[in-house]
Formats: structure tokens, C-alpha cells, sequence
């Protein structure tokens, strides 16, 4: 069972107008964050395609006492996304988190149009929020970008072609950010996790067939929870201003690479 743990990391709740905007926030490690941040004492802007989802969590938040705020955005719209942000009248911490993966087909198969789609989610679509919302999270004086990326970003695996692409690319985009705005009041952190079960990544990616889904699983007694990588993450964002967590992979412990996993016979 997924912790349900969200008690707060720092030892003091960050100064009132804080403001963490969440994109992806309808399911999985998106909504996870949103309500790790919350318990932080962050005002959650929850972003996601799913209003429905994102705004029965602003609910759940606000009436648990929380600051919480849903905008429908699909963050590979740029014309919305600007619009959004010249919305906002804040922005102190952004959590890059919308993404996923589609098919598990070798490079010589796979569907160009699953590959853009991933590229299009995973590497435009942080694009997008972080250089519209980034004028903001200067202006802050003490703003954080945190990229969820994943192990494989940092590692090829059969079958994976189209997400590792994307995923590298991600993980380029952080690192090559950090360079450009050094000397700027602005961190760049980047939390890589491998194995999370998640109500949906692995059924999305094989088009909702469950037993595909299940087989990634498989004898793997504790594969990471979407509250695990949200608590990663608050910790990372929550680390003194003069911190910066550069790159956080984080795995299960039955996981010693992105092909190497510990099944139970």
C-alpha cells in the first residue's frame, strides 16, 4: 500500500506566498507531489488535462486546511500554457512532472507517432511551463525548477527507444539550464526514479492491456510509490536555498539498473 505519510520534511512551513506549481497533478507522482508540497505549507497549483481529477484534489487539500488551486492545461499547448502563466501571480517552486510512456517496440518497429507524442509530453512540454513560468521564478528571488525525469534518462534499455529519446533529452534540458542560469536566484533539480507502480504509467503505456501492465511488476516485492518519488522530491525542494540538488536517482531497492530487478521466484 502507497504511504499516506505527509508529514511536513522542513522544520519551519515556507513564508506565506509560496506558490509550487505541479504539472501532471491529476494522478500518480503529479498528485502525490501536490499533496507532499501542501503539507509543506506551499500553495499547490494543481495542472493537469483531467479537470475533473485536479479539481477533486484541490478539494481534498482545501478542505484538509491546504492552499490549493486547479487549472486545467495541457503543457504542450504553448499558447495556453503562456496563457496560464501570464495568469499566475506568482510562482516559487515547479515541478516539471507530466510525461509518460507509450509502447515498448524496438527502434525498427516502433510508431513515429507514439515517439512524438512522447517527445511532444516529456521534453516540450517542460519546455514550455519552464520558460514561460521561468521570469517568475526568478522575479521570486528564491525559486526552484525540479524536472522528474526517470532512470531512463541516464541509461538505454530494449524496448525503450522512443522513452529513453525523450527521457535523455529531458534529462539534457535540466542539466543545460543549470549552466545558462547560474549566478540566478533559481535552482535546477532533476529527480530521476526507475521503478515506480503507479495507478496508470505502465497501463498507459500498453494501451490499457492490464496483464502487460502487471508482467513490469512481476515478483518485485516493493517497487517504488508515487509517494516515495513525492517525498524525494519535497525533500530536495525543501533543502536550504543555497542547496542545490543537481541530480536525485532514486530506485527500489530490487533495482540495481534499469535491466537488472530482483524478481521473487
Amino acid at each position: 500500500m502507497p504511504s499516506t505519510d505527509t508529514t511536513p520534511l522542513s522544520s519551519s512551513a515556507p513564508p506565506p506566498g509560496r506558490t509550487a506549481v505541479v504539472t501532471g497533478a491529476s494522478s500518480g507522482i503529479g498528485a502525490a507531489t501536490a499533496r507532499r508540497l501542501a503539507a509543506e505549507g506551499y500553495h499547490v497549483v494543481l495542472t493537469a488535462r483531467r479537470k475533473d481529477r485536479i479539481d477533486a484534489l484541490a478539494t481534498e487539500l482545501t478542505a484538509a486546511g491546504h492552499r490549493a488551486t486547479a487549472h486545467p492545461l495541457d503543457v504542450t499547448d504553448r499558447a495556453a500554457v503562456e496563457s496560464f502563466a501570464a495568469a499566475l501571480e506568482r510562482c516559487t517552486v515547479l515541478v516539471n512532472n507530466a510525461g509518460g510512456a507509450l509502447g515498448a517496440d524496438p527502434v525498427a518497429t516502433g510508431d513515429p507517432a507514439d515517439w512524438r507524442r512522447m517527445y511532444e509530453t516529456n521534453v516540450l512540454g517542460t519546455l514550455h511551463v519552464t520558460q514561460c513560468l521561468l521570469p517568475a521564478l526568478e522575479a521570486s528571488g528564491d525559486g526552484t525548477v525540479v524536472v522528474v525525469s526517470s532512470t531512463a534518462g541516464h541509461g538505454t534499455y530494449e524496448g525503450g527507444g522512443g522513452y529513453v529519446a525523450a527521457k535523455h533529452a529531458e534529462h539534457v534540458l535540466a542539466e543545460t539550464l543549470r549552466l545558462e542560469i547560474v549566478g540566478r536566484p533559481v535552482r535546477v533539480v532533476e529527480v530521476a526514479p526507475g521503478m515506480v507502480k503507479t495507478e496508470e504509467f505502465a497501463t498507459t503505456r500498453f494501451r490499457g492491456d492490464a496483464e502487460k501492465a502487471a508482467r513490469v511488476y512481476a515478483g518485485v516485492a516493493e517497487p517504488l510509490t508515487a509517494d516515495d518519488v513525492a517525498d524525494t522530491i519535497a525533500w530536495a525542494v525543501t533543502r536550504p536555498s543555497h542547496v542545490n540538488v543537481d541530480l536525485l536517482v532514486v530506485r527500489p531497492r530490487a533495482q540495481a539498473s534499469n535491466t537488472k530487478v530482483h524478481r521473487a521466484r
